[in-house]
């Protein structure tokens, strides 16, 4: 044992070792600023070139982009409201509207910190895990694994603002829409109105996008303004780390839990980072701000899905059991390199783990003091004016988008999907709780299955199960304990007043689409349709309860009428003229082709939309090619090609 630790603090501390490092840690904060691409992508290009490698080298590489993946997601998150992956969906909740307020480096400079804290906590946890936790693992079957599930679906209470019914209706529509492709039990398709591309279910990249940057983009585009409402960055990065510190204990719970919870398999991720929202959410008395601009609302989180790198590791090295898909892509790497994960990794190639184990928490070191020197420079994006950034934005969100599964469909969803989360936004109902239904649906649906198949009925006897029962009544008690507050997430912002007759088009919609769902479902095998049928039952009839409540009230207008708000608040344009911007660069890909379109349109947004001079119009658009354009070759990335493409062979990048 002492001779492997030996062996593997001079591997760690070796020059060649630090370097490769280095250059791993580098390529994950690159990635993690783009939105949709993420880790494992650049792991799985990374994975034809490690065969036959020394695996010290390749592997500290492997290990510092993996490690700094959730760490850089947070610009987009925070400056922009685009979710840089779908760990960094719950940041946007508090993140972007402390940006909004001026605040954006503070919001950083918490968010790094935290990250920091918490890839410590889940390297240390790594390092317990080795002699510990093998027990603990085993013990935690399919019937504790749905029953963590449920608990995140308590917690979704605690997003909905000032009504519950809403936001338990919109859970339920964003479990529906999970359940779209081939149901787990018997690979029958639901709701896929025989179209291939739904038969695999929507990606979840294009519905965070859709939920959260798309409803953003439109809302600060109405009002021609700037991302944030005031021109200084606020105290900067020093007060959001000393904040960090301030909250140590919130940090520590959060990270106990993505550290626990990345070693389930399945349940990591975004999962883990709104569960962390949800536990802050329960704990905290003064919830008001929660939304708004809470500093808290970031440490959570943030704590929460860097822990989540080392709590995965943890059946990845032990087992061999991946429990995401950069983890499987990780794996795979280890196995190209002659390195076969599993026990037998602990008792041949010791020294291996402990240099991954410690390379995790430096590369955490490394990402995040580059974060925290990057920080307040880049925050100065949240002052340019928003109509210079926008075309840019919407080009990533596209690009983003497109990258899911690299069809066409992927633009049409997005677009769709968008306009949903803009009049949710609008409207009232909450992004936050779609997108947590969305992402359980599948282990919802699949947990219920295996349980039965496994324990039957008694899977309620087994003592883990009556621990997180327990839990699970404690969340609902918290949750009946906690007074609404009628300004909280719901409310509609900056918008105009809205009139109840579009509210009741919206929610006449959703009781529609539902109600289809139920009618799609009802000829499917019973193992089909008994998750996705009763889902649909309970949200029609809480949409029913809000219908009945709804038609009793006068008409629902926002925090303040627009009439008499401050001028620089004032909407300047509507929602359809916004979206018809949104519409078309789908349109120009759709006839020249990505990089043509891309080009057509930076150019015409800065022209007519920014009033930006034709030489920076060109500039601005060339520039923005010229990096798609390499970063399609080097990533070997597959862009939409158009009608143009189709009749006439174009040559590179053009093609």
């Amino acid at each position: 044992m002492l001779g492997e630790l030996l062996q593997a603090l001079v591997t760690l501390l070796s020059f060649e070792h630090l370097a490769y490092l280095l250059v791993g840690t580098t390529l994950g904060l690159m990635i993690g600023i783009l939105p949709g691409l993420g880790g494992t992508a650049m792991l799985s290009l990374m994975l034809p070139f490690v065969f036959g490698k020394d695996p010290g080298p390749v592997l500290a590489m492997m290990v510092g982009l993996l490690a700094v993946n959730n760490t850089s997601d947070t610009f987009p998150a925070v400056l922009m409201g685009i979710p840089g992956s779908s760990s960094s969906q719950a940041t946007i909740m508090d993140g972007f509207p402390l940006a909004r307020r001026g605040e954006a480096a503070r919001a950083l400079g918490a968010a790094f910190s935290a990250s920091l804290i918490g890839g410590l906590f889940g390297a240390f946890v790594l390092t317990l895990a080795i002699q510990f936790a093998r027990p603990i693992i085993l013990g935690v079957g399919f019937a504790e694994q749905l029953m963590l599930i449920l608990l995140a679906l308590t917690m979704v209470g605690m997003l909905t603002g000032a009504s519950p019914l809403k936001g338990l209706a919109t859970c339920g529509v964003g479990l529906l829409l999970g359940s779209i492709g081939d149901a787990p039990a018997t690979g029958e398709y639901r709701l896929a109105f025989d179209s291939v591309y739904l038969s695999e279910g929507i990606n979840i990249v294009i519905v965070g996008l859709a939920m959260f940057a798309v409803p953003e983009i439109v809302d600060v585009l109405r009002r021609h303004i700037s991302i944030s409402s005031t021109p200084e960055l606020g105290s900067g990065t020093l007060r959001g780390f000393m904040e960090t510190l301030q909250h140590k204990w919130l940090v520590l719970r959060c990270s106990a839990l993505g550290a626990v919870l990345g070693a389930l398999p399945g349940l990591g991720g975004p999962v883990t980072t709104w569960i962390a929202y949800g536990h802050l959410v329960q704990t905290t008395k003064d919830r008001e701000m929660l939304g708004k601009g809470d500093i808290r609302g970031v440490i959570a989180p943030e704590s929460s899905n860097n822990a989540d790198n080392g709590g995965a590791l943890v059946p990845a090295l032990m087992f061999g059991i991946p429990g995401s898909g950069s983890m499987a892509i990780f794996l795979g790497g280890l196995i190209l390199l002659g390195v076969e994960p599993g026990i037998g990794m602990m008792e041949r190639h010791l020294d291996l783990t402990f240099v991954i184990i410690w390379s995790l928490a430096i590369a955490n070191v490394l990402g995040t003091v580059t974060c925290l020197l990057l920080a307040k420079p880049i925050a100065r994006l949240t002052i340019v004016p928003f109509a210079t950034l926008a075309p840019y934005m919407i080009v990533i969100i596209y690009f983003a988008a497109y990258q899911a599964t690299r069809s066409w469909y992927d633009l049409v969803t997005l677009f769709v999907l968008g306009v949903l989360g803009v009049y949710m936004k609008r409207f009232g109902w909450s992004p936050p709780a779609l997108l947590i239904g969305f992402v359980l649906s599948n282990r919802l649906d699949a947990s219920v299955y295996q349980s039965i198949q496994v324990y039957g009925m008694s899977f309620l006897e087994r003592g883990g199960v009556q621990f997180m029962l327990a839990l699970i009544a404690v969340s609902v008690f918290l949750a009946v304990r906690m007074k609404p507050h009628r300004e909280a997430l719901s409310a509609e912002g900056a918008h105009a007043s809205v009139a109840k007759g579009p509210q009741a088009v919206f929610l006449g919609l959703l009781i529609a689409c539902v109600a289809y769902a139920m009618y799609d479902m009802s000829e499917l095998a019973f193992l089909s349709k008994v998750f996705p049928l009763s889902v649909a039952v309970i949200t029609l009839a809480l949409l029913a309860a809000i219908a009945i409540i709804f038609c009793g009230k006068r008409p629902n207008y926002a925090l303040y009428d627009a009439e008499h708000a401050p001028a620089s608040d004032r909407p300047v344009h509507s929602e359809f003229h916004v979206l018809g911007w949104m519409l078309a660069l789908p349109a120009a890909i759709g006839l020249v082709g990505f990089i043509l379109g891309v080009f057509v349109y930076i150019v015409a947004f800065l022209r007519i939309k920014a009033g930006s001079k034709w030489r920076w119009c060109v500039v601005g658009a060339t520039g923005a090619v010229a990096v798609l354009s390499a970063f399609g070759h080097f990533m070997v990335l597959d862009y939409p090609r158009g009608l143009l493409q189709q009749l006439i062979e174009m040559p590179w990048p053009l093609d």
